[in-house]
């Protein structure tokens, strides 16, 4: 389901998953194929890690690299969630070949 959500947004950021929710900045954004595809891998994601681990890990995952890089914004692109998902996102038949935890190779 895909929810419309402006003042939730910052800056750059249009889109966000949050089980079993797509949640997008402007109505605009719901015909933008891989950016939707892009929020569908990280719902995957999401059931995969049976959702509340999922978002442990993933804050977890950016608190360590942005001490690391000491950027957030950098830290974030290396999520190996985000990486994952930025690389695949133009790939509209990942969901359907991608094999389980495949976010571990972006480790």
């Amino acid at each position: 389901m895909i929810l419309i959500i402006k003042h939730l947004f910052h800056k750059n950021y249009v889109g966000l998953s949050l089980w079993p929710f797509i949640i997008l900045k402007n109505d605009r954004l719901k015909e933008d194929a891989i950016l939707i595809n892009h929020e569908r891998i990280h719902l995957k994601q999401q059931i995969e890690l049976l959702i509340l681990p999922f978002y442990i890990i993933y804050v977890v995952e950016w608190l360590i690299r942005t001490l690391i890089y000491f950027d957030s914004y950098k830290a974030y692109q290396n999520i190996s969630f985000e990486r994952e998902a930025y690389r695949n996102e133009k790939n509209m038949d990942y969901l359907k070949e991608r094999k389980p935890l495949s976010f571990f190779k972006y480790l």
